[in-house]
């Protein structure tokens, strides 16, 4: 991953194919695809409903921590990366959903190893969560470099924690 100091002060990240950046107006359509598509969504509990789109509409753009993740060459929008700063007992947690039809290209390794990778330059740990289910995700996780720490059945399904860097000590 390369991001320049420019591109970075912007909250944009670049690698090879990609670039990651904060989501725009012109994005919406491409990114509400990923909160109703069925494929997409399978182990992440369905399609959204109606409303919760509309309200994730008017919120996404700009929004921090929120990538939209970009081919460089031609400008298409792939995916999504997102940040969430304390979001998993009070770590750092990680997610990522991208369009079916860019599936199987390295696209989501490439975007979440580089945003993995500028997160814990600010942060000790990053978590992300995946249904057991999902093996293609799971292969991703670990591909990156996370590592299983549980599993637990949340939602009806059975899930997995994965893990990259330190955990913070135990509230005591």
């Amino acid at each position: 991953m390369r991001a320049s100091s420019s591109a970075a002060s912007r909250g944009e990240l670049t690698t090879e194919r990609l670039l990651l950046r904060p989501v725009r107006a012109a994005d919406v359509p491409a990114v509400t695809r990923l909160w109703t598509d069925p494929e997409v969504r399978r182990h992440l509990g369905g399609p959204v409903s109606e409303q919760v789109v509309r309200i994730r509409q008017r919120r996404v753009v700009g929004a921090p921590g929120v990538h939209a993740v970009v081919r460089a060459a031609d400008g298409v929008l792939l995916g999504i990366v997102t940040v969430e700063p304390g979001a998993c007992d009070g770590e750092t947690e990680l997610s990522y959903q991208f369009l079916p039809e860019h599936w199987g290209h390295g696209y989501a390794r490439e975007a979440v190893a580089a945003v993995l990778d500028a997160t814990l330059r600010g942060t000790p740990s990053v978590v992300a969560l995946t249904q057991e289910a999902n093996h293609r995700s799971r292969r991703l996780l670990e591909t990156v470099g996370m590592t299983l720490v549980s599993s637990f059945v949340e939602h009806d399904a059975h899930q997995v924690l994965y893990r990259r860097g330190t955990p913070p000590p135990p509230v005591t």
